[in-house]
């Protein structure tokens, strides 16, 4: 009886999905083509798809930047495709570019469903890019907390020289600890190994024990993967309210070892097939909308590059509420300095770096972010570079006193031990985490607690070394109220 209702109500979920329309319209261009697009308003748009330019990496072959020239209502543009830029205004619209082809063609998946040189997506003018109280920034943590994978970055080789792109949204979290909630009002379709009845056949779903996928009312498909446990009020085919708490972040599944929740929307793309829908937009928007913060750094994404090689990070993705960054700061590793949206660096061992972005609006306001940058070595291609993860929790309302749960991992290596400094003056403490050598163990993260004394920013840095001396960091940004 439960099936048949499930199923029932599934239908009927389905048919609801089609008044809940998305707020922009996907075209996909070759370069040349022209298209006229109707918006959800009904203004008409002329798009011209004039250039795509790719940028590669030496390391992979990844394409680490996309800049696409367009016209649009008569107004020529370059943009930048994915990798946190948020939608631009050319020619009276708001325009954005999710994807190039040139990323499809040496992917080992095309998760975009991508067939020609670029997908964009328009929204008229003044348009939300999400329609409101609609969607939630799906885990309960501070922006940019600890380590992401956003928007096309790519990640990781795969054999005959293919990539894996992240198209989804990978956000780093505390394990057991960090919530994870639903986006937004969705019917629960498939839950572990499960699938809800009528959601089996031409859907996206790809089901394993530590996913759960949501339907929401546009028709779009959500998975949450990674999870370490599932909330046991959660049931196949129930209706459940945006904010519903799913489980908790994990490191389950294929998750490489560390701890995130994998995020990512499939709906259906011009192509006539599900692929990935481009989020980063979605959880910007609505970050901003609940928490309201003043100001918010941006120095991502990371960076794959050779010793002898020089990379080159961009600040100006950043965003203060009092207008523009009257000053950006980089300090890199090194210890050297320099200012300036841009700044280029390069290293002269392999390993895994950060450098780290400090901004100041117009009212004094601070704020930071880090950049990663993967370095290895020409002569060892084939050996990865130590990498460290990690997180802290709780984030929001952090008190003097308050005891702040602190975890790390090591990745590629098992030699010597994690250095934390807290960035307070106090000593600093060593741990020994396993190296991720069974990515799926229980105690693999390192566990600290912490106490700060006194309110302000303060910004943690964790280093080790692998037996060959190539360091490894990663850093992370406390407010204490």
């Amino acid at each position: 009886m439960r099936s048949r209702f499930a199923s029932l109500f599934s239908m009927l979920f389905t048919i609801q999905a089609f008044a809940l329309n998305p707020l922009f319209t996907t075209v996909d261009l070759n370069i040349g083509e022209t298209t006229k697009a109707i918006l959800p308003d009904g203004d008409e748009v002329q798009i011209r798809l004039i250039e795509v330019k790719e940028h590669r990496g030496k390391v992979w072959g990844e394409v680490y930047r996309s800049e696409i020239t367009l016209a649009v209502n008569g107004e020529r543009k370059t943009i930048e495709s994915a990798l946190y830029h948020l939608p631009t205004k050319i020619g009276g619209v708001q325009i954005d570019c999710p994807i190039t082809g040139g990323l499809k063609n040496n992917s080992h998946i095309n998760h975009w469903q991508l067939d020609k040189d670029a997908r964009l997506r328009i929204w008229p003018g003044e348009s939300p890019w999400i329609r409101p109280k609609t969607f939630r920034y799906p885990v309960k943590q501070k922006w940019f907390a600890n380590q992401t994978s956003f928007s096309n970055e790519p990640v990781a080789p795969r054999p005959r020289r293919q990539l894996y792109y992240h198209a989804g949204l990978d956000i780093g979290g505390t394990e057991a600890r960090t919530e994870v909630i639903a986006s937004t009002d969705a019917l629960v379709v498939s839950l572990g190994t499960k699938i809800l009845e009528g959601h089996e056949k031409d859907t996206p779903i790809n089901k394993r024990y530590d996913v759960i996928y949501l339907m929401d009312p546009r028709g779009w498909y959500y998975r949450y993967s990674h999870l370490h446990s599932f909330d046991p009020r959660i049931k196949l085919g129930d209706r459940i309210k945006m904010g519903t708490r799913l489980g908790l972040v994990g490191k389950e599944g294929g998750s490489g070892g560390w701890t995130h929740l994998h995020f990512e929307i499939k709906a259906r793309q011009p192509s006539g097939r599900w692929g990935t829908q481009e989020g980063y937009a979605f959880l910007w928007q609505s970050y901003l909308k609940e928490h309201k913060p003043k100001i918010l750094a941006v120095a991502r994404p990371s960076y794959v590059a050779f010793t002898d090689q020089t990379v080159t990070f961009d600040g100006s993705k950043s965003w203060s509420a009092a207008g523009s960054i009257k000053k950006f700061a980089w300090t890199h590793p090194d210890g050297t300095k320099s200012v300036g949206a841009r700044t280029s660096i390069s290293y002269d061992k392999p390993g895994t770096y950060f450098s780290t972005l400090k901004i100041t609006d117009a009212q004094g306001r601070v704020h930071y972010d880090f950049a990663r940058t993967k370095i290895y070595s020409r002569k060892n291609i084939e050996k990865q570079p130590p990498r460290l993860h990690i997180t802290y929790h709780p984030t929001f309302n952090l008190k003097p006193g308050t005891e702040i749960t602190f975890t790390g991992r090591a990745f590629y290596h098992t030699h010597g031990n994690e250095t934390w400094d807290f960035g307070d003056g106090s000593p600093k403490v060593t741990t020994k985490s396993d190296g991720n050598v069974k990515q799926l163990a229980k105690d693999g993260y390192a566990i600290v607690k912490h106490r700060y004394e006194k309110p302000g920013q303060y910004i943690v840095h964790v280093t080790r070394e692998n037996e060959l001396g190539h360091p490894s960091e990663d850093r992370l940004l406390v407010h204490i109220e």
